[in-house]
């Protein structure tokens, strides 16, 4: 089995859901989990702050820098993830497919690399 990061985009200045549509969509990731859980390809998972809660930590010359974030400049941000176990990328898909429609959000499927020696 590999190790998939299944990452959930968000962008800046989308209409928001609806309280309604937000809540249904939490009820659709608990779903999501516990399906994940039973068929033993949960790892762990979460829901992130937004962005501009982020603080970005930087070696530069020799000294420790932190600035506020995100990272990255743009309107596109990490909200939340999931790693997963799956035996293979198809397999990663199709949980990435059930993710997407659960949170409501495009989902980005990355393998880990394989640790050392495997």
């Amino acid at each position: 089995m590999s190790q998939y990061l299944l990452s959930v985009h968000m962008v800046e200045d989308e209409a928001s859901p609806s309280p309604e549509d937000m809540q249904q969509a939490f009820k659709d990731v608990d779903v999501l989990n516990q399906e994940l859980q039973d068929a033993g390809a949960w790892v762990f998972a979460g829901g992130l702050q937004s962005a501009d809660t982020a603080t970005v930590v930087r070696e530069q010359h020799g000294r420790i820098v932190m600035t506020d974030g995100p990272f990255a400049e743009g309107k596109e941000h990490v909200g939340g993830f999931w790693v997963i176990e799956a035996k293979d990328l198809d397999e990663a898909l199709a949980w990435a497919k059930k993710a997407t429609v659960a949170c409501r959000g495009a989902v980005e499927v990355r393998p880990f690399q394989p640790e050392p020696g495997s």
